[in-house]
């Protein structure tokens, strides 16, 4: 780290550790961890943080490697150009995607760094980082759906210390909060943040009091020599040594351009692992780009793997070095500055689809199908009777694709900690309602084990105002494994308080709305896995009792023919899916639903919308002046068209 000479890291001793004490350390940084979370739950005043739980924190050795977190290793790249020195008390922040190795992906994510200092060495950092509500730009919530670049985007924060040696820079905060709208909300969240990664400090100190500056060291190394070995041995499970290819798309970028697909190949030499994007589509237009560096990519890897197969694994960095990425430059997942970022979590989510895909194909009966793929938003915002602006934003969750240990959840988050906004607080605290929040009926894909239902949430707005919407899956669907249907697509409809209706597209801003409109906000659903004729007919008919699934899909679907009363009519059922088995002969590795082509042929008739147009790819191209422009290349010979 290129930061000062005065700082003093400390080394990793080379000190045996016991068990005992391994696993007391290990447990108590998984409280510290925790810690954090709590901390900044109780002191965040934004709904996005304090009950969705939109944050994310870790804990790192001296080297900047994360013991225990939720994303990974960032600090030496963004460090390797500071100059500003580091000391006890410092906090560092930043919120520009492109100078912390992106390990936050846009501008609303405020990252925090808190230097660890012990016997004046440095032994470790605590961070953590949390979505703003709003960041500045031209549109509330700073999430604009047309966005062509980061610079419509909100303030872009490059790393600087907001408090120096204990003492807050209060002209730097002043610029920053002279940006936002809601400044006090942002403070307030802002130094949540900060109190959390201060938690992790005490922590990691009391710690080094308690057991020795030495054996916490070693102990850390230890951990991430433990986790280590044990993906090691994932790898040797679940990675094939042929390479294996998947492809999925991200639907539109909000501008009309699309699919853009998303192509991932992996393989294994060894006990080391390979994964290639190329073949992915070029950066797009609009700002469905996800700037994902080779670091948060192993974090997902090992996201996936532990989470599948081994969830009692401690999630560290110490398995990094047996994985090797290859991210082309200018694509859709490493676009080049300065491409918009803010609806990149439709790429993030459907990453982890397009990873699972890649893996089934070694271990079908260990992974899953696709989840609903993305981060629905619902944004809204104006000025009240009194002429105090609100602004109101809420994630919305979908299905969980079925998995080999169960039918996938209903209405989950894809990120496992995150919840959602009880409806008591929205009706609180905004000006709308919620008039009802069910799952959608049959948006779970059939199969042995059942694709969770997406979400139907209806908000009836009660002051004017306006509304923006980002989601996906509503042209292509989570497919289904092993003989397992898609789930259902995303659907938004608004209905007038005079009565009339239309359909809304899955990206759009600044959608005027008048006292009494609802907004009817459906999620898309998850895939099913393993062949949806041997469900138990039984399970089939709890599911058609409880409104998860309708009494016609039963039959359509699995096969499952219903008595009036709702019991299994077992002979007609056992009719009626040898009848289904020989009409569609051997199960189906994958199922799609009808391929690209057939789908953007029907949409309109399907969905009311209409089709995205195929994009040329993009490159950011630099002119003689050093700045960059947008420039058209053609497919192959790399000349880009002005």
């Amino acid at each position: 780290m290129a930061i000062t000479e005065e700082l003093r890291i400390a080394d990793i001793p080379d000190v045996e550790v016991d068990a005992v004490t391994l696993d007391i350390i290990e447990g108590a940084l998984k409280s510290a961890r925790f810690e954090m979370d709590a901390v900044l739950f109780r002191s965040a005043m934004s709904p996005v943080i304090r009950e969705q739980h939109d944050e994310f924190p870790m804990i790192t050795d001296p080297r900047g490697r994360m013991v225990v977190g939720q994303f990974g290793a960032y600090i030496n790249e963004m460090m390797a150009e500071w100059e500003g020195g580091i000391y006890p008390g410092d906090v560092i922040l930043t919120s520009d995607p492109f100078k912390c190795s992106a390990s936050i992906s846009h501008t609303n994510d405020w990252l925090v760094l808190v230097p660890i200092f012990f016997e004046d060495e440095l032994v470790g950092w605590s961070s953590q980082f949390g979505h703003q509500m709003d960041a500045g730009g031209p549109l509330p919530g700073s999430l604009p759906t047309g966005a062509k670049t980061i610079f419509e985007e909100g303030i872009i924060i490059p790393p600087l210390k907001i408090v120096e040696r204990g003492v807050p820079k209060d002209d730097v905060l002043k610029l920053i909060f002279n940006n936002v709208r809601l400044p006090e909300m942002n403070r307030a969240d802002l130094f949540a943040i900060v109190a959390g990664c201060r938690a992790g400090e005490r922590r990691v100190i009391e710690l080094c009091e308690r057991f020795g500056k030495e054996t916490y060291l070693a102990a850390l190394q230890a951990l991430l020599d433990r986790t280590y070995e044990a993906m090691r041995q994932l790898i040797l499970l679940a990675i094939p040594e042929t390479p294996q290819s998947f492809e999925d798309y991200v639907d539109d970028d909000g501008l009309g351009n699309g699919p853009y697909m998303m192509k991932l190949t992996i393989w294994r030499e060894g006990d080391q692992a390979f994964f290639d994007w190329s073949g992915t589509d070029p950066q797009a237009l609009g700002p469905i780009n996800f700037y994902l560096s080779e670091g948060m990519f192993k974090m997902f890897i090992g996201i996936y793997l532990i989470m599948v197969n081994d969830p009692q694994i401690l999630f560290n960095d110490g398995f990094y070095p047996l994985l090797h990425v290859v991210m082309p430059e200018g694509s859709l997942l490493r676009p080049r500055f300065p491409a918009a970022l803010g609806c990149r979590t439709h790429a993030l989510a459907r990453l982890f689809d397009v990873l699972g895909g890649a893996l089934v194909k070694q271990a079908p009966e260990l992974n899953t199908a696709a989840g609903y793929g993305t981060s629905p938003y619902m944004l809204y915002s104006g000025w009240d009777e009194k002429g105090d602006f609100f602004y109101s934003m809420e994630i919305l969750y979908g299905g969980i694709p079925g998995r080999p240990i169960g039918d996938g959840m209903d209405g989950h988050s894809w990120w496992p900690l995150f919840e959602n906004i009880p409806t008591e607080y929205l009706e609180a605290y905004y000006p709308l309602r919620i008039d009802g929040y069910t799952t959608v009926t049959d948006s779970g894909g059939a199969g042995f084990h059942r694709g969770g239902n997406g979400v139907e949430k209806r908000y009836i707005y009660l002051e004017p105002g306006e509304v923006s919407i980002h989601d996906d899956r509503w042209l292509t669907r989570p497919w289904g494994v092993l003989g397992g249907e898609p789930g259902g697509r995303s659907e938004k409809i608004l209905r007038r308080s005079d009565g009339t209706e239309e359909r809304l597209p899955s990206k759009c801003d600044q959608v005027v709305v008048e006292p009494g409109d609802m907004l009817v906000f459906r999620t898309a659903g998850g895939g099913g896995w393993k062949d949806r004729l041997d469900r138990p007919a039984e399970i089939v008919a709890r599911d058609v009792s409880y409104g998860l699934v309708s009494r016609e899909h039963a039959k359509t679907g699995y096969g499952v023919v219903l008595a009036e009363d709702g019991t299994v009519d077992a002979d007609a059922t056992e009719a009626e899916r040898s009848r289904q088995r020989e009409k569609r002969g051997d199960p189906l590795p994958f199922d799609f639903g009808p391929p690209p082509e057939e789908v953007l042929a029907r949409c309109k008739e399907e969905t009311g919308l209409e089709p995205p147009s195929p994009a040329k790819p993009l490159r950011w191209s630099p002119l003689e002046d050093g700045t960059a422009a947008l420039a058209r290349v053609r497919l192959g010979d790399g000349i880009a068209e002005p």
